[in-house]
C-alpha cells in the first residue's frame, strides 16, 4: 500500500502540491493526469524519496522496490539482452556469486534463491519483453552502442519492466514506442502483478491498462475508480455540480447584500440587517471551476487541386539498391485521411519519405500534381529546433518579409502565447516544441500534411484539439502514430504496410489491434459437430467497449455522409463536364465514398447487433 499523507512541496516559491493526501492499495494500477506543470513528475519524484518534503509523509512497505524508466541507457558494447538482464540486481549478483562461491552450502542457498526468482526463465522473459517494444531476434543479440537514443529509451523501458519492481512508476512510455510497441505495453501493464503508477495522456492506454485515475489540480490529489473516460464523465459532472452551486450562492450573497445595504441605516431593520451581515460572514465561498484556458491548432487552408494530388504505378523505393517497398499502387485525394499500419520495420517511415519526395523511387511511375505543396512533422525534427533561438525568431527566418505582430498571431494560433513567442526554445515544454514544429511544417498551407507521431508530448486537451483542427483541415492527411485515439477519430481510410507492399486494411482499427494482441494469427475456428458454448453474460466493461465500438462507428458513417453529400454537389455542376477527364475522376471517387460508406455501415450494423447480443 502506498500512503501519502498531508504532503506539500513548492518549487521556486511556487507551491505545486498543498497538503495532499490519497492512499493506493497494493497491485491497483493507477493513471496519474493533470494539466502540463502541475507536478506530477515532481509527485514521482517525491514518492522515489529524491526530494525532500516541506510537510507531510510518503508511506511504502519495507524492502518494497520503487522503479522506473533510467533517462538514458549507456551506448556501450553490452548487448540488448544483457543490459536488461542486468536490471535485476539480485539475479545478476547471485549468478556472479555463483560463478565463484566454494561453501557447498552457500551454493546450494544460491540455488534454491535462483530457483525461487525464476532465474532460469530469465532470458525468455527478458527477450520477449524487448520483442512486444519492437526488437527483432537479431537485434536484442546487438550491442547498444548499435542503437539511438530513442531505442535506447525502449531498453530502459524494458528494463524496468523486467525487473518488476513493487511499484512501477512510468512517465510518458509511449513516447519512444509505435503503435504495436503501445498495445504491447497497454497488454502487459493490464496483467502487471505488483503496483502500477502511470502518467500518460494517451486514452487509450488510460482507459485500457488501468482502473483507477489519479487527478492533481488545484494543488490537491482526487483518487477516481475507472478509466480515463470515466474520469472524464465523472469529472465533468462535478464540475457542472460546482459551477451551478457557484453561481446559486453568487445570487445569495447578492440578494443578502441587498438587504443590508438597503436596510442598515433604517433602525426598524438594523437586527435584520445586521443577522444577514453574520450570514454573509459565515458563509464558506464556492468558488467556481477554473475552465481549462482554450488549446489550439489553426492550420491554414489550402486551395483544392484537382484530384489525385499523388498517384503512384509499380513504384518501389528502398536505400542503397534494395528495395523495401515494391508495386505500389497508390493514390491520395486532397480529402484523403489515411493512417499508415504496419510494425516496426516493415517500411512506414520509408512510404512517409517517398510521398513527401524525400526519398526518390527506384522504379515505377509517381505522379504528383504540380501545384502540390506537402508539410511533413517527424518527432526528430523537434529535436532539430534550435534551442537558443524562440520561437519567433524561428518564424523570422522562415518568413523574413513579415511584421512581427503577424508572427506572433500564427504563433498564437498554435497555443503559443507572447511569453513563449520570446522564450528560447531550450526552456520551453516537449508539448511546446512540438507545437513550434508544426507550425513551421504547415507554413505554407500544404495540400498534404504527413504527420510522423505528432502527439508524443501533448497533453490530453492540445490531442483533442489536434483532433479538431485536422478534421477541419481541408487538405489530406497522412498519419503515423501509437495514439489509437487520435487514429480512430481523424483517419477514414488504413492502408497496411506489411511484406514489401502497401495495401488497403479493410477492417477497422480495433480489428487491427485484436490481430497484433494475437501474433497475426487466425481466429481458431470450432468444428462444425462441436456443440456452440453458451454465450456468456457480458460484463460492464465489455458493454462499454461495445457503446464506444457503436459510436466510432456512428463518427464514421457521419464523416462518410458528409463527404458524400460535397461530391454530390460537386458532380451536381454542369460546369465539371466541360473537362471530361476531370468528370471522369470525380465519378470515380464518389464510387470509391459510396463503397466505403456501405463497409462503414455494415460495420455500424454488425457493433450495433453486438450490443444488442450483450444486453447493452
Amino acid at each position: 500500500m502506498l500512503k501519502i499523507q498531508n504532503i506539500t512541496y513548492s518549487v521556486e516559491g511556487r507551491t505545486l502540491i498543498e497538503e495532499a493526501s490519497v492512499t493506493i492499495p497494493t497491485g491497483h494500477k493507477v493513471g496519474i493526469v493533470g494539466r502540463n506543470g502541475a507536478g506530477k513528475t515532481t509527485l514521482f519524484r517525491i514518492i522515489k524519496g529524491e526530494l525532500v518534503l516541506e510537510t507531510g509523509a510518503i508511506e511504502i512497505p519495507k524492502r518494497a522496490r520503487i522503479g522506473g524508466v533510467a533517462q538514458e541507457v549507456p551506448g556501450n558494447e553490452v548487448s540488448l539482452l544483457d543490459t536488461v538482464l542486468a536490471e535485476d540486481k539480485e539475479r545478476a549478483s547471485l549468478m556472479a556469486e555463483a560463478e565463484t562461491a566454494t561453501d557447498p552450502h552457500r551454493i546450494a542457498d544460491i540455488q534454491t534463491r535462483l530457483a525461487d526468482i525464476d532465474a532460469w526463465s530469465a532470458e525468455g522473459r527478458a527477450s520477449s519483453i524487448l520483442k512486444g517494444l519492437g526488437f527483432t531476434e537479431e537485434e536484442i543479440k546487438m550491442p547498444c552502442s548499435a542503437f539511438s537514443g530513442g531505442w535506447r529509451m525502449r531498453v530502459a523501458l524494458a528494463g524496468v519492466l523486467f525487473s518488476q519492481p513493487d511499484f512501477l512508476l512510468l512517465d510518458e512510455p509511449t513516447n519512444y514506442l509505435d503503435l504495436e510497441g503501445a498495445l504491447w505495453l497497454e497488454t502487459y501493464l493490464a496483467k502487471y502483478p505488483h503496483t502500477v503508477l502511470l502518467i500518460s495522456h494517451d486514452r487509450a492506454l488510460l482507459n485500457r491498462a488501468v482502473g483507477a485515475i489519479l487527478h492533481l489540480e488545484s494543488k490537491k490529489l482526487t483518487l477516481y475508480s475507472g478509466g480515463y473516460d470515466d474520469f472524464a464523465r465523472t469529472r465533468s459532472a462535478q464540475r457542472a455540480v460546482q459551477a451551478a452551486a457557484a453561481k446559486k450562492q453568487e445570487l445569495q450573497r447578492a440578494h443578502l447584500q441587498s438587504f443590508v445595504d438597503r436596510f442598515k441605516a433604517k433602525a426598524s431593520k438594523a437586527k435584520q440587517a445586521q443577522s444577514r451581515v453574520k450570514m454573509l460572514e459565515k458563509m464558506e465561498t464556492i468558488t467556481a471551476p477554473e475552465d481549462a484556458a482554450r488549446v489550439v491548432f489553426s492550420f491554414p487552408e489550402p486551395e483544392e487541386l484537382s484530384p489525385p494530388i499523388i498517384n503512384m504505378e509499380g513504384a518501389s523505393v528502398g536505400y542503397d539498391g534494395k528495395a523495401i517497398l515494391q508495386r505500389l499502387n497508390l493514390r491520395i485525394d486532397q480529402d484523403d485521411r489515411i493512417a499508415l499500419l504496419g510494425r516496426n520495420g516493415e517500411g512506414k517511415s520509408t512510404l512517409s519519405k517517398l510521398l513527401s519526395n524525400r526519398l526518390d523511387p527506384m522504379g515505377g511511375q509517381i505522379t504528383r500534381h504540380n501545384k502540390l505543396r506537402i508539410g511533413f512533422f517527424a518527432q526528430h525534427q523537434v529535436d532539430e529546433l534550435h534551442l537558443n533561438e524562440t520561437p519567433l525568431q524561428h518564424l523570422q527566418s522562415a518568413l523574413p518579409d513579415f511584421h512581427p505582430p503577424k508572427l506572433r498571431a500564427k504563433l498564437a494560433g498554435f497555443g503559443l502565447g507572447a511569453d513563449q513567442a520570446d522564450t528560447e526554445v531550450g526552456r520551453l515544454s516537449g508539448g511546446q516544441k512540438a507545437r513550434l514544429s508544426l507550425l513551421l511544417a504547415t507554413l505554407d498551407a500544404p495540400h498534404l500534411l504527413i504527420l510522423d507521431e505528432p502527439t508524443n508530448h501533448l497533453d490530453i486537451e492540445s490531442r483533442e484539439a489536434l483532433v479538431e483542427a485536422l478534421t477541419a483541415y481541408t487538405g489530406a492527411v497522412v498519419l503515423v502514430s501509437h495514439d489509437m485515439h487520435l487514429l480512430s477519430l481523424v483517419a477514414d481510410r488504413l492502408w497496411l504496410v506489411k511484406d514489401g507492399r502497401v495495401a488497403p486494411y479493410e477492417e477497422d482499427l480495433d480489428a487491427y489491434r485484436k490481430l497484433l494482441l494475437q501474433g497475426d494469427e487466425k481466429p481458431k475456428v470450432e468444428k462444425k459437430d462441436k456443440p456452440a458454448p453458451k454465450a456468456k453474460k457480458a460484463s460492464r466493461d465489455e458493454i462499454l467497449a461495445l457503446r464506444a465500438e457503436v459510436r466510432k462507428c456512428e463518427e464514421r458513417v457521419g464523416k462518410l455522409t458528409d463527404m458524400s453529400k460535397k461530391l454530390q454537389v460537386k458532380l451536381a455542376n454542369p460546369e465539371l463536364y466541360e473537362d471530361k477527364e476531370a468528370a471522369v475522376v470525380w465519378q470515380k471517387k464518389y464510387g470509391e465514398v459510396t463503397e466505403a460508406m456501405d463497409r462503414a455501415e455494415a460495420l455500424w450494423m454488425d457493433a450495433l447487433e453486438k450490443l444488442e447480443q450483450a444486453g447493452g
